[in-house]
């Protein structure tokens, strides 16, 4: 996950407390959802223009309902109580398999994406700097000094020790919000930027891709549901969950759009002037994420890794550790080739986030229930989401690997 995503790597289950309350279920809920689209979602604004904001209402809807038929997947065998085994219920191990892989490969882009957050931001702060040995640009410099800040925490193979900062996602976007929302009431920007469109339609599938990504959290909703004291109140707690995270989207998009309209930048921090302390405040906000959240991010990929090794080999900590520095800097190298941040989170969101927030719900769904199912307004329903998560994979998908290769001539 997203990628997902100011979030940490739900995928395996470990997100929730056994038996958490209400409450409890309702803060998992909004950390899974609302993670790094937080800083995308101005910039996919600007590219779609403002009646784009009415499909990301629809993707929220969407993936609202998604959630709410792997709860009822769930509900149907005991033995589904993960993604991954609701995709093993409904079709064997292949389907199992593949879930991993797409879950997988968008934690590692999303880890790629960390970082070239991280090297954009250090170079805002200080534009001068460049390692001049490597003949390398400020922002290629920072991403070998991020790599250098990371691997301590890839020495680790327990990152218990680290699974805390889990509960920073909600109040690091609460901090990113109030901090843009301060530099546009009284740091002189104001809110009346003039020249935004109604609609833009040549922008309007890398709006999608990036609105998509804010809803990258359904493999965590397996986790969030078991854990519940009380799982018959789980719609309310996907339904407040689904309500403030979309809220806090829009509320970010259109202060940022109406403070800078169409020079969005691809994460809105690079807005944001650093010599002010609401700025500084977002900016060196957004800077710990990728430094206390790789780490978290990469250990599902390192450990589905693992477990595809030798049995000699899977209890070898140099071996671990091998592969977590090996994924560190292949990320790096990605990094370096393709350092286009808005459009790796639109590759992501249309292909990795629509299979696994919108298409894999919706087949497992309808796999699980096809003895007890009739041809109705649902089953009409979920074949429209089909319809549309495919139309919006390969549009999306299309235009931002041809962005891709265009930013990189």
């Amino acid at each position: 996950m997203a990628t997902d995503e100011l979030k940490t790597p739900l995928t395996t289950g470990t997100g929730a407390v056994p038996g958490s309350s209400f409450i409890k279920a309702c803060f998992n809920g909004i950390n899974a959802f609302l993670g790094i689209g937080l800083l995308t979602v101005p910039y996919a604004l600007s590219s779609g223009g403002w009646l784009s904001l009415l499909l990301f209402l629809l993707i929220g809807l969407i993936s609202f309902y998604t959630g709410i038929l792997l709860k009822r997947c769930m509900d149907s065998s005991p033995y589904a109580k993960t993604y991954l085994n609701i995709a093993e219920q409904a079709y064997g191990k292949n389907g199992r398999i593949t879930v991993s892989i797409i879950i997988n490969s968008e934690l590692y882009l999303v880890t790629v994406g960390l970082l070239i957050l991280e090297a954009d931001n250090l170079h805002k702060l200080f534009p001068n700097f460049s390692i001049h040995l490597l003949a390398m640009d400020g922002s290629r410099s920072f991403l070998i000094l991020t790599a250098m800040l990371i691997l301590p925490s890839m020495l680790f193979t327990d990152l218990s020790l680290l699974s805390y900062v889990s509960a920073t996602g909600v109040a690091s976007c609460l901090v990113i919000f109030g901090s843009i929302f301060s530099v546009g009431a009284f740091g002189g920007v104001g809110f009346g930027y003039r020249g935004q469109e109604l609609v833009n339609l040549g922008g309007l599938s890398t709006a999608i891709s990036l609105y998509i990504v804010c809803f990258a959290g359904h493999p965590v909703i397996p986790s969030i549901y078991t854990s519940m004291k009380s799982q018959f109140h789980f719609t309310k707690v996907l339904l407040v969950s689904f309500f403030i995270t979309i809220l806090t989207y829009m509320a970010t998009a259109i202060v940022a759009y109406l403070m800078y309209g169409a020079n969005v930048e691809s994460s809105i921090t690079l807005n944001l002037p650093s010599n002010q302390v609401a700025g500084a405040i977002a900016i060196y906000t957004t800077l710990l994420i990728p430094i206390t959240r790789y780490a978290l991010m990469m250990s599902p990929v390192a450990t589905s890794i693992e477990g595809a090794l030798p049995q000699e080999y899977t209890n070898s900590t140099h071996v671990r550790i091998l592969i977590r520095i090996a994924l560190l800097i292949s990320t790096v190298m990605v990094a370096y080739v393709f350092p286009y941040y808005e459009t790796l989170m639109a590759i992501i969101g249309s292909i990795f986030v629509v299979l696994g927030s919108f298409i894999i719900p919706c087949l497992c769904y309808l796999k699980i229930s096809r003895f007890r199912r009739r041809w109705g307004y649902e089953t009409t329903a979920i074949i429209l989401i089909l319809i549309f998560s495919a139309t919006a994979a390969i549009i999306g998908t299309y235009s931002s690997i041809l962005e891709l290769f265009s930013s990189s001539e």
